[in-house]
């Protein structure tokens, strides 16, 4: 019960990585506030929980971020804080970069960058007034690598990470806490729901994201990175973790090594 009574706040919590998350968590004694678009979905999602009258439902949406000063008020006045911000939410890409219209490119920033960003930011006074805070950030493995077929969405992880990393540095002194997580192939819906070229979702799960870490097992590894407050986790195959260090060390051997990649 490590999280016992911390006040946990997950966007994207309605499937995939955020549902799983939001499940681990309230078995270890966490109080949840649980985001997404979908409302009936995180309705399923609190009775799926072990403490559901200790789950608030509070629906968000990640490219509406005018409103995200009064979404951070009514998940405040739920409990009297948060301690925890997961930034989970987000949405991926399957599109070659000359196939991919401009405004696909658009909304995929402003979902997994600009929105994350400003949710962040409406929320940071909270944490600077209580000299405390914790923000988790899902990126990706594509926030450390680029590969074919996400050109955007690899842009948008990678910049969560250098608006993150600048901000661990600002707020370190207050006690305020940075983590990046970074998946490799999860088995989710990311695929399925993956903006093609035309901005339409791809409908089809990826082979490679079948045969990934199930969210479950995902879950249990982020849980313990949040709470051991790691500043960056790789949690991914092997394939996936060695295509980071290979980009860092022998950078020209990862550009020969990711034109033969399957991606898919």
């Amino acid at each position: 019960m490590i999280f016992q009574d911390k006040v946990v706040w997950i966007t994207g919590a309605s499937s995939g990585i955020g549902e799983a998350l939001a499940l681990e968590l309230s078995q270890q004694g966490a109080l949840l506030v649980i985001s997404a678009r979908n409302e009936k979905a995180l309705e399923e999602v609190k009775l799926k929980c072990a403490s559901p009258d200790q789950v608030k439902v509070l629906p968000l949406d990640l490219e509406q971020y005018d409103d995200f000063d009064q979404k951070v008020q009514e998940a405040i006045s739920w409990s009297g804080r948060i301690d925890i911000l997961v930034n989970n939410g987000g949405i991926s890409q399957r599109s070659f970069a000359k196939d991919t219209m401009i405004s696909v490119d658009k909304r995929i920033m402003e979902v997994n960058y600009i929105g994350t960003v400003a949710l962040t930011k409406s929320l940071l006074p909270h944490f600077i007034e209580r000299q405390q805070g914790h923000f988790v950030v899902t990126t990706s493995i594509v926030g450390k690598i680029g590969t074919p077929l996400r050109s955007t969405y690899a842009a948008s992880k990678h910049a969560l990470h250098g608006f993150f990393d600048s901000l661990r540095a600002e707020v370190y002194d207050i006690n305020i806490d940075v983590t990046l997580i970074c998946p490799g192939y999860v088995t989710t819906n990311v695929s399925i729901n993956a903006l093609q070229g035309d901005g339409t979702p791809q409908q089809t799960m990826d082979k490679a994201t079948k045969n990934g870490i199930k969210p479950e097992r995902f879950a249990k590894l982020m849980a313990k990175t949040i709470h051991k407050k790691k500043q960056e986790a790789y949690i991914a195959g092997t394939k996936e973790k060695l295509g980071v260090y290979v980009k860092r060390w022998i950078p020209k051997l990862y550009s020969y090594m990711v034109r033969k990649l399957s991606v898919t």
